[in-house]
């Protein structure tokens, strides 16, 4: 009941209860950790999480084990996977045995999946470096206990990179549905050790939304993207070549040379509509006035992991060898048209990385053989790429 006290209008505790009351839904309190996300260093800038899409460090197990906290109801429903990772240093090697899964989403309209696993390396996924696991029917308990193996992985690689581990289902009828991701970071596994998860499966990281950020972070995303295309454009990676160095010093019967070994290549970018390429190597000792110094090998049909095994031999001395750039380069033959360029690598003493390290190696150890992975990029300095 309003009362009128003078010329001021005076409420009762009643009606002042009535107007500051709002009626609706009972929303939770969101926690002080909703306002400031788990990023990566390498994750993008987005809209705020949910308190349900956050969730507490990974703890570890006593025995090394990785076992993420599964509190969040919405983690549980997507399952767990359980891997084990093994970096073997002395054949540049990385092992990922794919045990099970634990408790999937059901997909199917049976209640059940049809799930496989697929992984990813990052930055540079593509269909090149994706292996995948057979296929288990209709169960949300898979075994697979199937082992992938990445090859011509370097140390390098092992620092800078993460693994992708996916999970889905297959739909013969439609595309396959995503079920769950977990990303690994390859420098948490030490060389020749072991390291075993057991993870929650979660959703992919959120698309970036400028529209929902100040002018700040917008012009920091915005740069951020720009730089992370432009750098991905710059140095796409194509592959991986091993490649074998012998320097022969010269004796009695004949004079030294370097002999170039091409060994094989591994998860080569695929060029042809058949989802494969038809690879062969080629090399060049630079600078070559005389046009003589070409090699190529033999055409391998259909494979992104062509086996060649050829060695090639080039007259020069040491001293010579010195200012010489040795380029080799990976090409995909075409019948009737221009082959297309798949990737290279230039090893000389103005290399830079694994590149240089071969050269120094090959050169300090004469008469020894000296192999290396070398990863394919797809801009090759001083080349025409024409063939």
């Amino acid at each position: 009941m309003t009362v009128r006290q003078g010329n001021r209008l005076g409420i009762s505790i009643q009606e002042h209860m009535a107007i500051n009351v709002c009626p609706g839904p009972i929303r939770p309190i969101r926690q002080i950790s909703s306002y400031f996300p788990r990023l990566s260093p390498t994750s993008s800038f987005s809209e705020p999480l949910s308190p349900n899409q956050l969730t507490a460090p990974a703890p570890l197990s006593p025995g090394g084990s990785e076992i993420d906290s599964c509190d969040s109801d919405d983690n549980t429903s997507l399952g767990t996977l359980e891997f084990d990772l093994l970096y073997e240093r002395a054949t540049s090697s990385l092992h990922c045995t794919v045990l099970r899964a634990k408790g999937l989403k059901p997909m199917d309209f049976n209640g059940l999946a049809d799930p496989y696993v697929k992984l990813h390396l990052l930055p540079g996924a593509c269909k090149a470096n994706k292996l995948k696991t057979k296929i288990v029917r209709n169960t949300l308990n898979p075994v697979w206990n199937e082992t992938l193996t990445y090859c011509g992985i370097t140390e390098e690689d092992m620092y800078r990179k993460t693994l992708r581990v996916s999970v889905c289902d297959e739909d013969k009828l439609t595309h396959n549905e995503f079920i769950g991701e977990s990303r690994v970071a390859l420098r948490r596994v030490k060389p020749d050790q072991t390291k075993h998860f057991n993870i929650c499966l979660e959703h992919p990281p959120p698309l970036p939304s400028p529209t929902a950020m100040n002018t700040a972070l917008r012009g920091i995303s915005c740069y951020l993207k720009e730089w992370e295309t432009e750098q991905q454009r710059s140095l796409e990676e194509r592959g991986r070549l091993l490649l074998c160095l012998q320097f022969l010093p010269p004796n009695k019967s004949a004079r030294g040379g370097l002999c170039v070994g091409v060994k094989r290549c591994a998860h080569l970018a695929a060029m042809d509509v058949n989802g494969f390429s038809d690879p062969y190597v080629k090399t060049y000792l630079k600078p070559d006035v005389q046009k003589k110094s070409k090699h190529k090998t033999a055409v391998i049909k259909k494979t992104l992991n062509p086996e060649f095994n050829e060695e090639f031999f080039y007259e020069i001395s040491f001293s010579e060898l010195a200012t010489k750039t040795l380029e080799v380069t990976v090409w995909d033959y075409d019948l009737g048209r221009s082959n297309d360029f798949i990737g290279g690598v230039s090893l000389g003493c103005h290399s830079q990385g694994d590149a240089l390290q071969h050269w120094i190696d090959c050169l300090k150890n004469k008469g020894k053989k000296v192999e290396r992975w070398h990863t394919l990029t797809n801009d090759l300095p001083g080349s025409t790429l024409q063939e």
